[in-house]
């Protein structure tokens, strides 16, 4: 007992040892100061930039599954406005429609061997959900600015990334330059209904040899409070997106009366099963884009997590005990589950013939439609309950290394915008035209230069969707220190 005891404390002092160095000796991948010329981009007139963010808001560009409806004359009225607008940038770029009315404007650089920076964002807007006008503290398509705040439907998605890009672009044309990379600025017309204005424009391009060497795109933004114990902001850029497949689950029975129901209805079984799923998640995961947020963070967590988050190889299951504690987190390490849709029967004293229940699933990297499958009828083990895809699904898209000089551009204006900001990268969750160039292009990177609050994240597809003034300014500069040390400056 006592060798053993001896053996093992032996053991512990080793690993003990080891976590220490690791945890003294892990090195930042932050930038530190700032790069030289990240600041010349000269001051912003957040004002006008807001106003002109109003003004785009109040078109209605408003994209729906309807097929009958649509918001050509409005996406005209917006691009004529653009030309008024931004007068010295369409003097000087190309400017084409692509089906329909998506756009894609280019600014030839001087070097034709350089690959060209792509700049994108999307004209159009989900619909106001109906009734819920009078909820809204300004009206959703007035576009006004109020107390530093630009409010409206598109305000934040995604006018405020039309708006900056522009912005910007007008600002770096305006200066005199010539850019060395070409610049392209790609604006479809109809994201928020699976975006064939952005998959023609992708299609273009490839078609032309013309493909980017780097891809930005909406996504993630600036955070704060994220992780305990950082106190800066996070400034979280999404080099890779989830993936995204319905399945529906459906029972059988005979129905009748529910004065006599049967042992087990249909219902019940939809319901266990739901249950189920819910209760036997999709597997975590620590390697890929969670494994690297945690990577770019540990180094500056104070001495108690970074021991933690630097030494994964030993503390992994608490890490993703601690990631599975909020869903916000635990949707970085995993497939997610997400029962969405119940329907039984259509009367509350009638057994339904047939109920069914419909679960959406985001996609991690690496995993597949095929892989979830297997998932559902291991978890439900019920041979009566039928599972099948339903709807337009799409698999994860690939992963932009951080390892590459696009990503440390996108840190470089980065801190032109944000100078105090930790820069790490992400998953994003949702769905974003830029999956178009995924396999295409190896740096495709998805980041709004906003500083948001869990309420204006929010307010997105909801209510009372906002930008502040002061964003808009951050928006513009780090656009346009981008295009500045990746396109005017490029060697």
């Amino acid at each position: 007992m006592r060798r053993f005891l001896v053996g093992l404390g032996s053991i512990l002092l080793i690993l003990a040892a080891i976590v220490g160095v690791r945890t003294v000796t892990v090195t930042s991948r932050q930038l530190g100061a700032p790069p030289a010329g990240t600041h010349r981009t000269g001051p912003v007139d957040s004002v006008a930039v807001a106003q002109h963010l109003a003004e785009a808001v109040r078109f209605r560009t408003i994209s729906t599954n309807d097929a009958t409806v649509t918001a050509h004359t409005e996406l005209v009225a917006l691009q004529q406005w653009m030309q008024r607008t931004y007068p010295k940038l369409h003097a000087t770029l190309t400017r084409e429609v692509i089906d329909g009315s998506s756009l894609l404007y280019t600014w030839k650089g001087t070097d034709p061997t350089l690959k060209p920076l792509l700049l994108m964002a999307h004209q159009d807007v989900v619909p106001v959900d109906p009734g819920t006008d009078s909820a809204w503290t300004h009206p959703p398509f007035e576009g006004t600015v109020d107390k530093g705040t630009v409010w409206g439907r598109g305000a934040f998605d995604d006018k405020s990334a039309l708006v900056g890009i522009l912005e910007a672009v007008e600002r770096v044309v305006a200066s005199g330059v010539t850019p060395t990379r070409t610049v392209m600025l790609a604006f479809g017309h109809n994201e928020e209904v699976l975006g064939s204005g952005a998959a023609a424009i992708a299609d273009t391009l490839e078609r032309r040899g013309q493909l980017p060497a780097l891809v930005l795109d909406e996504g993630a933004a600036v955070t704060q409070k994220m992780f305990p114990g950082i106190d800066q902001p996070i400034a979280l850029i999404g080099v890779a997106e989830k993936g995204y497949q319905t399945f529906e689950l459906a029972a059988v029975s005979g129905g009748g009366h529910s004065s006599m129901p049967p042992r087990h209805s249909s219902v019940g079984r939809i319901a266990r099963a739901v249950v189920a799923l819910e209760d036997h998640p999709m597997p975590a995961h620590r390697n890929g884009p969670a494994r690297e947020l945690l990577e770019y963070l540990a180094p500056e967590m104070p001495l108690p997590s970074r021991a933690v988050f630097a030494n994964l190889w030993l503390f992994g299951p608490v890490v993703e005990r601690i990631l599975a504690g909020k869903n916000t987190t635990d949707a970085l390490q995993r497939t997610t589950t997400a029962p969405t849709m119940l329907q039984g029967s259509a009367k509350d004293n009638v057994l339904a013939a047939r109920a069914t229940a419909r679960v959406n699933f985001r996609l991690a990297p690496g995993e597949t439609a095929d892989d979830v499958e297997r998932h559902i009828r291991t978890v439900v083990a019920d041979d009566s309950v039928t599972i099948t895809r339903v709807g337009v699904g799409r698999a994860p898209s690939a992963v932009s290394s951080t390892n590459t000089p696009e990503f440390r551009v996108m840190q470089e204006a980065v801190a032109g915008a944000y100078p105090d900001a930790l820069v790490a990268p992400f998953m994003v969750m949702a769905g974003t035209d830029s999956r178009n160039y995924s396999g295409r292009v190896a740096a495709v990177f998805r980041f709004m230069p906003l500083s948001l609050t869990a309420a204006e994240i929010a307010g997105a597809h909801g209510t009372n969707e906002r930008v502040t003034v002061a964003n808009m300014a951050h928006a513009v500069t780090f656009y346009e220190a981008l295009v500045r040390r990746y396109a005017v400056d490029a060697k």
